[in-house]
């Protein structure tokens, strides 16, 4: 049996025959158009609206994260920079496809070059300009195969169209040459629950049809697997559904040490779903989805509104806000600057809300209102801080507004290493493991090159969430985990382990890690930390943490 290696995403396995995505259709032709500008452009806007309208209707019928995946590739169709690229180059004699063609190849390149989370961007943007030609060209725009057969799906990335919208009767897992753990494919394969390896480089040499034993949690896909793993790993396989069933019920430890698991929501349908599954709280209400479209600062009331929804189906329950994490990929028109050189790095968080404290106090009182209205337990925290100043003012603000519970978040290493001091200096601290480990490793989530690095298992990130913990220990300050990195059920008994008070997730996860938590006690969890702390890499890491835990 031979082994192609990538990231893995989630707990699950599959095994069953692969099938590779439809080719990209061809780039248009550089010929000239032989209509009008006006009548070329107005093709052009047409088929932007219908792409967006789709992309729009998709979200809107899945929900959760995958809704706010697909709203910002909608959001994209309709950038008007890129129009104004498109429209330049009708008049210069393109025609529609070729405009279209040339403008988000033009964008696409300046966002790779970016990086960061505007770089992980790129195959979005390149998915648009192929839905937008395939509409002008009027044919269907390539995507996942048809098969009345299940199969293994092999691609070089993904779309949030294609993810989003995946039939998981007949999609057992997806393999792709690109990508990493913070890339779309990645977010919405742990949002749905599907089994998935990113980043293997030898992709393209799977053969349609063949049998393969995709290993989420080895990090591996099996090839030429004869009867006996394919038996075994078809256990496993049945074993899976069954720890999906698990009846919901408090996060806790083998030894009564209480968890609580909590859900990352970003609109309301969300917090609904987060309480169908159980989740005993959020654990991460981002704000800002609800307005990436606005051109201005939302009122107070309007907030309310949104809020109330929001928050309504966990009465007396944790519900962690985070305060407009606008910038880098999710710009704000009304709050962030148009163009930075490298924003993921540039005025963003907290760095942003500063600059319009208005702002900030009317969100933090739209929250303080929507909790009364709901009976919620609001905790309110602010995003990218970086030291005990930042901490002091949100601390400040909030307690102005008359918030209660008041918090940051741990993404910048800076924060880690001066944890006890920003500890005494607020309520409770939230780990967001995404940025935490892009800015650790100095990695950007981005496709392709760097994409390794972008793993939470890597000790020196374990160690920078290991000095939170064991400061929230000596000071006695809650310290959960909002990032991905909670949706793994072993890393989040490492994370217990290192400290961590509660995780929040999707809420496709909480099945998975609930069950992974009963079966460990708060010692065996300390000691999987340590053996993955006394590693190099991630992937020796994950593999130290593997056999502590079994061996204990």
């Amino acid at each position: 049996m031979a082994q192609l290696s990538g990231i893995g995403i989630g707990r699950r396995i599959a095994v069953g025959p692969v099938r590779s995505m439809a080719p990209a259709l061809s780039a248009p032709a550089e010929t000239p158009r032989t209509r009008e500008a006006a009548d070329e452009l107005a093709a052009v806007d047409a088929a932007v609206d219908a792409v967006a309208a789709d992309l729009a209707a998709r979200g809107a019928a899945l929900g959760g994260e995958t809704a706010a995946v697909l709203d910002a590739q909608g959001l994209m169709a309709k950038d008007p920079a890129l129009r104004e690229l498109v429209a330049a180059r009708v008049e210069a004699g393109a025609t529609g496809e070729r405009a279209v063609y040339e403008a988000v190849e033009e964008f696409r390149l300046m966002l790779v070059g970016i990086g960061g989370c505007l770089g992980e961007r790129a195959a979005d943007l390149a998915d648009v300009s192929q839905r937008v030609i395939a509409h002008l060209r009027g044919v269907a725009v390539p995507g996942v195969p048809h098969s009345d057969v299940p199969f293994i799906l092999v691609a070089h990335d993904l779309a949030p169209a294609d993810t989003a919208t995946l039939d998981l009767d007949i999609v057992l897992g997806l393999i792709t040459r690109d990508g990493g753990p913070t890339s779309h494919t990645a977010i919405l394969a742990r949002s749905r629950a599907i089994p998935a390896i990113v980043g293997v480089a030898d992709a393209d040499s799977l053969i349609d049809g063949e049998i393969v034993v995709l290993d989420a949690p080895g990090g591996a896909v099996h090839t030429q697997p004869d009867a006996d793993a394919i038996a075994a790993a078809q256990a496993r396989v049945a074993e899976q559904s069954v720890t999906a069933d698990l009846p919901t019920g408090p996060g806790r430890l083998a030894d009564g040490t209480e968890v609580p698991l909590l859900a990352n929501v970003g609109k309301p349908a969300d917090s609904l779903a987060a309480a169908a599954a159980g989740a005993e709280g959020i654990g991460l209400l981002r704000t800002e989805f609800l307005f990436l479209d606005s051109p201005t600062a939302p009122t107070v009331e309007h907030q309310v509104a949104a809020y109330r929804e929001m928050l309504a189906p966990f009465p007396g329950r944790k519900v962690v806000a985070r305060c407009l994490d606008a910038g880098a990929d999710k710009p704000l028109a009304f709050l962030t600057a148009e163009h930075e050189e490298n924003p993921a790095l540039g005025v963003r968080g907290l760095r942003a809300l500063r600059t319009r404290e208005q702002v900030l106090r009317d969100q933090l009182e739209a929250l303080k209102l929507a909790a009364v209205d709901t009976g919620a337990d609001l905790w309110v925290m602010a995003p990218m801080v970086a030291d005990v100043e930042e901490t002091e003012y949100f601390v400040r603000v909030a307690r102005e507004i008359g918030l209660k519970t008041v918090g940051v978040m741990a993404e910048i290493p800076s924060l880690a290493l001066d944890a006890e001091r920003v500890l005494r200096a607020c309520d409770f601290v939230s780990i967001g493991t995404n940025d935490l480990t892009q800015y650790t490793l100095a990695a950007d989530r981005m496709l392709g090159g760097v994409a390794a690095y972008q793993d939470p298992w890597h000790p020196a990130v374990l160690r920078l969430v290991g000095m939170l913990g064991a400061a929230g220990r000596v000071t006695g300050i809650p310290v959960g985990v909002c990032g991905e990195a909670a949706a793994d059920p072993q890393l989040a008994v490492v994370l217990v382990g290192l400290g961590a008070t509660s995780l929040s997730m999707t809420p496709a996860a909480l099945g998975e890690v609930r069950a992974e938590l009963a079966g460990v006690t708060l010692e065996q969890a300390k000691a999987a930390a340590a053996a993955a702390l006394d590693t190099g890499t991630a992937k020796a890491a994950r593999a130290a943490a593997a056999i502590a835990l079994s061996a204990s």
